[in-house]
């Protein structure tokens, strides 16, 4: 496997208190890395270290690329007075890279080519963050680190900077890494995902693999559910559980739903609810962090 960044128990501790813990990443070249936590978790933490804006307290980790790494850590850093155009330069010229065609290029491939002299402070959150991303690809790295880049856009801002990454991946095969809380959002834009809780990642997973994990279900709810799974065992019906919410999931034979129903409605139970339910990203993650759609 062709990894461009992996870490080997790459450790932070603040006092007493290990904010990142043991953490093992693999992010495959060419490649948007979804890594996934709650607030606290360690996401910038890991972030930070990854970029050389922080040194571990132990273990380690490898960049397989001559590139360099680019950032965007936070807020992104720009003079509020100047142009896009003019806070590229700046960093250009302070990298050695500056030209007028190069800053020209990176402002199309960020959506910010129409921009002329508007002063950066008064563009939208989104296209500061398109700016911020902009900032990250100055000196052409390999891959670039974007620590909640789409937090706190609207729709359009978050429609846009997503553009902007499947444009970067596809077009210029910049390899990014990316945290967000918005998961029905990363789960649209990432080819791997690394799950972290309480410092430690907990599980790492391709696409493909989410696909397999998630998926699909049939949900059910009866007024006797404890008949109702009695009955669907004895029908064949192997992969079926009972869940928390008070449903009845059976995770195979699909296209079966209408004649479960009619199995059920048969048997004289009373059947409430009876439908196919998506397992979602953010689904899997509750699952495998133990948290509920409040915490």
């Amino acid at each position: 496997m062709n990894y461009i960044m992996t870490t080997t128990n790459l450790t932070k501790t603040y006092g007493s208190k290990d904010a990142a813990k043991d953490v093992n990443i693999h992010i495959r070249e060419g490649e948007i890395y979804g890594l996934i936590g709650r607030n606290g978790a360690g996401k910038t933490t890991i972030m930070r270290m990854l970029s050389g804006l922080s040194v571990p307290t132990s273990g380690s980790y490898e960049l397989n690329t001559d590139g360099g790494v680019g950032v965007l850590i936070e807020a992104p850093g720009i003079y509020p007075k100047l142009s896009a155009y003019e806070n590229l330069k700046i960093k250009a010229i302070a990298l050695g890279c500056y030209s007028d065609e190069y800053i020209k290029n990176l402002l199309v491939t960020v959506g910010l080519e129409n921009t002329g002299k508007k002063a950066a402070g008064s563009f939208s959150l989104g296209m500061r963050q398109r700016l911020g991303i902009g900032l990250a690809l100055v000196g052409n790295p390999k891959i670039i680190i974007l620590d909640e880049p789409i937090n706190g856009l609207d729709p359009q801002g978050i429609v846009e900077v997503r553009h902007t990454l499947e444009k970067l991946k596809n077009e210029s095969k910049i390899t990014i890494m990316i945290s967000s809380h918005i998961l029905d959002e990363l789960g649209k834009l990432a080819d791997s995902y690394g799950i972290i809780h309480a410092g430690e990642i907990v599980d790492e997973f391709s696409l493909d693999e989410l696909h397999t994990r998630c998926g699909q279900y049939v949900s059910i709810s009866t007024g006797d559910n404890e008949k109702a799974l009695e009955l669907l065992n004895k029908a064949g019906y192997n992969d079926v559980e009972s869940d928390s919410d008070g449903y009845i999931r059976v995770n195979d034979d699909l296209e079966k739903s209408a004649e479960i129903n009619k199995m059920l409605v048969t048997a004289g139970l009373e059947v409430k609810e009876v439908f196919i339910k998506d397992i979602s990203l953010e689904d899997y993650y509750l699952s495998v962090t133990g948290g509920d759609h409040n915490g």
